[in-house]
């Protein structure tokens, strides 16, 4: 967290500059000159002979706040935290009300270790400043304080702020996603510890099996859930995702009629699910049974209107039938339910291309190539959940 603190320092810096030359111009032309030297030493980066222009100045007058604030900002620069907390202290004696000190005051302590004194200030800082770098920095911190003092739930709750206040920004989300990944691993840990033999410290097994690719150990997993609960929804649907993992990897056909019967008995414990009747509706398509994939695709766009990944299949059975004039509403209604999916565009071109539509065609091809330019394939974050997204087709024409 420290790489990006340039930033914040300054604006300490700067809160005190305009004060301090109207507080010594008085005193005559040599103070004057050692602020303008140190401000000039500042902005090249020369923070050992700013700290020494600065030092002179409280020298010749010890009593002006915003010279020991800029003394603390650029201890804090130069990582003498212990002598930034004592020029805080000084500046906050001379003048109580002095902005931003508080917040570089819990900053030094927590690079210090101090993290239980440092939190009321940093949780200041971010729950009440205006200042977004100041709220940005003490937020970070926070994630320190509250991860060393194991308030894990703080700083997952901390993490949740920062990622909506700063939702783009590459530091936040580094330090946020380890947060989680700490959080999840530790709440797992405790699984382990307190439920060793479980149904859900197998099936968590399972999945992380699943997410390194160990195909043969999901699969050990997932069948020790089932011989505990034959019953468990769900179960059948992962395994059947992990056949499906193993075809991909090793393109071995039983793996794939494996997948098929492992979606069909998640069908038989939960016919409403979705998901599975979603992964066996494109097995059908792939191996040419497109009539029972076709309304299978159907039955599941009755239950669930909304299910984007199924109108693209559907609609890629309709244009293979040469069925264009039924395809195009599907993949319509597609694109608005997520405009980025890259195949949705790719086949409603192809659509809007059978039925005549040469203006749309024309549309939906320059909004394939804008995202297939960024985005080289369709992206589904990986969890338990995951379906298997549709690909583009082979035929190269839209």
């Amino acid at each position: 967290m420290k790489g990006q603190r340039a930033g914040i320092w300054l604006l300490w810096v700067l809160c005190g500059a305009a004060p301090i030359f109207g507080a010594i111009q008085t005193g005559g032309g040599d103070p004057a000159a050692l602020a303008a030297a140190g401000q000039q030493a500042m902005a090249h980066g020369d923070y050992a002979a700013a700290e020494d222009n600065f030092r002179r100045l409280a020298q010749i007058d010890p009593n002006i706040a915003e010279i020991h604030a800029t003394l603390a900002a650029i201890c804090f620069k130069r990582r003498e935290y212990e002598q930034a907390i004592r020029e805080i202290h000084a500046a906050q004696r001379l003048k109580p009300g002095l902005g931003k000190l508080d917040s570089l005051l819990g900053l030094s302590m927590a690079e210090q270790g101090k993290f239980s004194e440092a939190l009321p200030h940093l949780e200041k800082g971010f729950h009440q400043t205006s200042d977004s770098e100041v709220r940005r920095m003490c937020g970070l911190e926070l994630l320190r304080a509250y991860t060393n003092l194991g308030r894990d739930a703080d700083a997952v709750e901390t993490s949740l702020a920062l990622n909506k206040l700063y939702a783009d920004d590459p530091e936040v989300l580094y330090h946020t996603g380890r947060i989680y990944g700490n959080f999840a691993y530790d709440t797992l840990e405790k699984l382990h510890d307190r439920a060793p033999g479980s149904v859900w410290m197998l099936q968590a097994q399972g999945e992380a099996n699943e997410s390194e690719k160990n195909w043969d150990g999901a699969i050990v997993a997932f069948n020790h859930v089932l011989a505990m609960d034959p019953h468990r929804p769900g179960i059948h649907y992962q395994l059947g995702r992990v056949y499906l993992g193993r075809f991909h990897d090793t393109g071995k056909l039983p793996d794939r009629e494996e997948a098929k019967r492992e979606f069909q008995a998640e069908l038989d414990i939960d016919p409403g699910n979705g998901n599975a009747g979603y992964e066996l509706a494109n097995l059908e398509a792939e191996s040419g049974e497109t009539t029972t994939a076709s309304e299978r695709y159907e039955t599941i766009l009755r239950e669930y209107p909304d299910f984007e990944e199924a109108l693209v299949g559907l609609a890629g059975i309709d244009l293979s039938s040469q069925k264009a004039d039924q395809a195009v509403p599907l993949l319509e209604r597609a694109v608005k339910l997520r405009p980025g999916d890259e195949v949705a565009w790719w086949r409603l071109a192809q659509a809007d291309r059978g039925v005549g539509n040469r203006e749309g065609q024309e549309q939906a091809l320059a909004t394939f190539n804008r995202i297939h330019q960024v985005i080289p394939g369709t992206l589904r974050n990986p969890n338990a959940d995951a379906i298997t997204p549709q690909h583009l087709d082979a035929n190269p024409q839209p």
